[in-house]
């Protein structure tokens, strides 16, 4: 089979569309994982923090990695998919030991709507329709992610692509202050 020739204008073309593509079909697929020792409350909440200790910690940690490949399966420096980078995230900004599958993870936590959304919360979009991508918020409608197409990165919830496949927030993370007033 011989594969057509494009000229550089529409090359440009071509790899948007093909990036389009891998986006519809791959979302942020990830390999199962064993599951992390998450037993008891855990499983509803992943614990108290203070929410802006909380927000400095996980911009570090994305700072570190912004701009690292997405890698289906991935879970390092090397590359990461969606999964994978929020457990890297959780585990080294929080000390939180999170699901490895976004599947797992959208069971995990409470749910929160999208007017009452805080820094940490994860935030889920649909990829064929599944929760098939996933995110931490941080405030001002901007989530940190690893893309299919950008690595790590930062987006908005109201960016074209993302704003209608939106599908849900949950909150692992229980603020300090509610949970001194809750013991």
């Amino acid at each position: 089979m011989r594969l057509p020739r494009f000229r550089d204008k529409d090359s440009h073309w071509c790899g948007a569309v093909l990036i389009l593509v891998a986006l519809g079909l791959g979302g942020c697929a990830t390999k199962p994982g064993p599951m992390p020792a998450v037993q008891g409350p855990v499983a509803e909440a992943v614990g108290e923090v203070d929410a802006l200790e909380a927000w400095v910690r996980l911009q570090r940690v994305f700072k570190r990695y912004q701009g690292t490949p997405y890698q289906y399966g991935g879970a390092t420096a090397a590359g990461f998919d969606c999964s994978g980078f929020i457990r890297t995230a959780f585990n080294e900004a929080l000390g939180r030991s999170l699901p490895r599958t976004t599947q797992q993870m959208v069971a995990m936590g409470e749910p929160v709507t999208r007017d009452q959304l805080q820094p940490g919360d994860l935030v889920f979009f649909n990829a064929n329709g599944k929760n098939g991508h996933a995110g931490i918020f941080m405030g001002d409608d901007r989530f940190i992610h690893a893309s299919s197409s950008m690595g790590v990165t930062e987006s908005s919830l109201n960016d074209l692509y993302w704003r209608p496949r939106y599908s849900q927030a949950r909150r692992l993370l229980i603020p300090a202050k509610v949970a001194a007033d809750n013991p």
